[in-house]
């Protein structure tokens, strides 16, 4: 396969394996603001190019006002920009350098509507930490996004690879890591994180799991639009079957919802 065709093919299947996500993000940014009857102010913590960011500020000015993107790299916010240029949304979307820690000093007395922290909790110092300070920012009756790492997907995906000492590792150990050369510093199950939210002084509203299979179909079976339908229409009916609830948990990534109450 030509290499552009290679893109496009990586492109469209990091699509059809996000879409759950985003469908829940959307939805909620759709039912928030029509209770709320104006646009939400969103903050995206370690939003880095944008990948979340700029869709939600192109859903348009009568649902998201503006989305505020802190992250610590400069490079990730400078495509963040170019991102937000060539999609016209450059006005309301704002970013600043920095983590949890310097929220405060970035954004004094600044709060959302909706904060999105996805794939950070997994390199934090201290999570529970950082969900106070994201809880801190939110509004009263404002949401959390919270998208992590699943523990168990990555108990199958070694056991899956035959690395079973590490499969069974990556099930007991305290952090969900497989060994001193995991590359991510934790993982979580959906015990733990309830645990966080509650800690945090939030409540949970809603989780399931993402990417149930998504992470284990090659790339070049889901190269045409009815494949990455097919396989959405899966990763939803899995996620989401009613006597199933535990399928959610093999998801490669858990995405919660969490109000300030």
């Amino acid at each position: 396969m030509p290499e552009l065709q290679q893109r496009r093919a990586r492109r469209a299947a990091s699509s059809a394996r996000t879409a759950v996500l985003w469908a829940a993000v959307r939805e909620l940014v759709e039912t928030s603001a029509a209770r709320l009857g104006r646009p939400l102010r969103v903050l995206d913590l370690g939003g880095g190019t944008g990948e979340l960011a700029v869709p939600l500020a192109e859903l348009g000015p009568t649902l998201v006002a503006d989305v505020t993107v802190v992250d610590p790299s400069p490079d990730a916010l400078a495509a963040l920009g170019r991102r937000a240029g060539e999609s016209g949304v450059q006005d309301r979307v704002q970013a600043h350098q920095g983590d949890a820690d310097t929220l405060a000093e970035l954004l004094p007395g600044r709060q959302f509507d909706l904060v999105c922290c996805h794939g950070v909790l997994e390199i934090v110092d201290d999570p529970v930490a950082t969900l106070r300070v994201l809880a801190g920012a939110l509004v009263d009756d404002g949401h959390l996004s919270l998208l992590v790492a699943g523990r168990l997907a990555a108990v199958w995906a070694r056991a899956l690879a035959g690395e079973l000492e590490q499969a069974c590792t990556v099930l007991t150990s305290a952090d969900g890591r497989w060994g001193l050369h995991d590359p991510l510093p934790r993982r979580f199950d959906l015990a733990q994180l309830r645990e966080l939210v509650v800690a945090a002084g939030l409540e949970l509203d809603s989780w399931h799991g993402t990417r149930l299979l998504g992470d284990l179909v090659p790339s070049n079976a889901i190269d045409t639009e009815a494949d990455r339908a097919a396989l959405l229409g899966l990763e939803e009916a899995l996620a989401g079957h009613p006597a199933y609830p535990f399928l959610g948990e093999l998801g490669a990534g858990l995405h919660l919802l969490a109000r300030r109450a």
